[in-house]
């Protein structure tokens, strides 16, 4: 019996290694499910972070994405929050990227270094970073900027870093897409409990998701991806795998309720022709002319103050989807309405302070100091702490116009850069799909981010990123063959390229 003991006994490094790692995960499983909670697994994750970072970080990508559906927020002492296996991932990339690139690991090219993406996303992080100098709380802005850091290394460096060839970026979109389908499937089960009922949804989504416009959102994102991404795979079981997570996304988006992200589907799609058509240059101008003007309406001689909710008959009909739809256009629905009481605060907060913003993260409470007691909802006390409802509004009133200019000129950059490059890579039909998924998913995110503030949300944020960083590296594969695809035949209007859109 000794002997056998002894013979079950760790005898080198690596196998105490890998004892003490199981037994770390397997007491942290046992706390987790005794304290029904997942931060005593926290040290486990890290540790095993950790051993993979030694051996092969990049594993530990794909784990992040794979785990980033089920990813869900915990309580921290202090007052603090955590979202749950995702950002110790995060963290533990970060320290990985950045490892990697001192070492030699891994490079980027100075192309990628400079493009303009890359220094915009740089720009805006120094700016955010100055802004804690005139913050109004200058710890929640110290936190803003170190999550910021996080965010950007892992979804912007990393992406950059692990995806060498159009397929890698279908595996790393390929893997989230899994796993926010099987999450869809459990919410889908909790839903049809309640007969899919309006007023069930956010109880169902739960606990993965927030509430029903985080979960709408991922959906929504993630089709342009599943929705090229069958046809990127040859026919066989693998197209059956990705078409059948269509289905269930769709199914997934419209039991939601949610209406911005039904809207911004028809956007995606329009804006392909917008793409095709090489008028994104003109989309962005007209949006521009259209926001400025709205504007100017409301300001001049508070034109605004003609639209001020009827407290008693602003409500929510959450039991009567066709009732909420009529609502939100009578101008009587409570989220509506809500909204537009936050905009009138954060114009006010832009009022004050329109250079320096009062500093990232700090729109809540300074906001109630501004707002107009006029535009009030029962809704206004505000328990869940969310901001602005507009993340460009939110932008100006924290961080002051350059912080506003610069997230713009992020966005159109990165509208102007997809154009460009979809039409480059006429030849390259496996980079054009990268291209026009990536393009199509930041118009969902961007016209999500009219109505929420989205890009600090780990599901969504991350896809921001990634999409942006792969619009980089599309551009380093096309520079890299730039005598076959920058002749005059790439340069061509390209009619007949709808093909993209179907599975081949």
């Amino acid at each position: 019996m000794r002997t056998w003991l002894l013979r079950l006994w760790p005898q080198d490094g690596p196998q105490r290694l890998f004892v003490g790692l199981f037994a770390l995960l397997l007491a942290g499983g046992a706390g987790a499910a005794l304290a029904e909670s997942p931060a005593p697994l926290v040290p486990g994750l890290l540790a095993l972070g950790l051993l993979v970072a030694f051996v092969e970080w990049r594993w530990l990508f794909y784990g992040l994405f794979a785990t980033l559906a089920f990813s869900r927020e915990i309580d921290l002492p202090g007052g603090l929050s955590m979202d749950v296996p995702s950002e110790p991932l995060m963290l533990a990339l970060t320290a990985c990227v950045w490892g990697a690139l001192l070492l030699g690991q891994g490079r980027l090219t100075a192309r990628e270094w400079r493009h303009p993406l890359v220094v915009l996303l740089a720009l805006m992080l120094l700016w955010s970073a100055a802004g804690i100098y005139f913050s109004v709380d200058t710890t929640k802005s110290v936190k803003y900027v170190l999550a910021k850091v996080w965010y950007l290394t892992p979804f912007v460096l990393g992406t950059l870093l692990v995806v060498r060839r159009p397929a890698d970026a279908w595996r790393v979109l390929g893997v989230y897409a899994a796993g926010a389908t099987v999450a869809t499937l459990y919410v889908v089960a909790r839903h049809a409990a309640y007969r899919f009922s309006f007023d069930t949804i956010n109880f169902a989504v739960r606990p993965f998701f927030r509430n029903h416009v985080t979960y709408a959102t991922v959906l929504a994102l993630l089709l342009p991806f599943v929705l090229l991404g069958a046809g990127a795979v040859r026919p066989g079981w693998a197209r059956r795998v990705w078409q059948a997570s269509v289905v269930v996304l769709l199914f997934g988006l419209f039991t939601s309720y949610t209406r911005a992200s039904m809207l911004a589907l028809p956007v995606a799609g329009l804006y392909y022709w917008v793409l095709r058509w090489r008028l994104t240059w003109a989309l962005l101008l007209a949006l521009a002319l259209g926001v400025g003007g709205t504007v100017f309406y409301f300001a001049h001689d508070s034109t605004f103050m003609l639209y001020t909710p009827d407290y008693d008959k602003t409500t929510f009909n959450g039991h009567d989807f066709g009732k909420h739809l009529e609502a939100t256009y009578k101008l009587q629905d409570a989220s509506g309405m809500e909204r537009v009481y936050r905009w009138v605060a954060a114009a006010h907060m832009v009022a004050e302070k329109p250079w320096v913003g009062s500093g990232p993260a700090t729109f809540y409470p300074e906001y109630k100091r501004h707002a107009v007691s006029s535009f009030r909802t029962y809704v206004s006390g505000n328990p869940e702490k969310s901001t602005a409802h507009n993340y460009f509004l939110l932008q100006l009133a924290e961080q002051g116009i350059p912080g506003f200019a610069l997230f713009v000129a992020l966005v159109g950059a990165a509208l102007l850069a997809a154009e460009r490059l979809y039409h480059r890579a006429a030849r390259r039909p496996e980079v054009r799909r990268v291209v026009l998924a990536a393009a199509l998913s930041l118009v969902v995110i961007v016209f999500h981010l009219t109505l929420n503030e989205l890009v600090e949300v780990d599901k969504i944020g991350s896809v921001f990123f990634v999409c942006l960083a792969l619009l980089v590296r599309a551009n380093s594969w096309l520079a890299e063959d730039s005598g076959a695809n920058d002749g005059p035949e790439s340069r061509r209007a390209e009619p007949r390229d709808a093909s993209l859109l179907q599975p081949q």
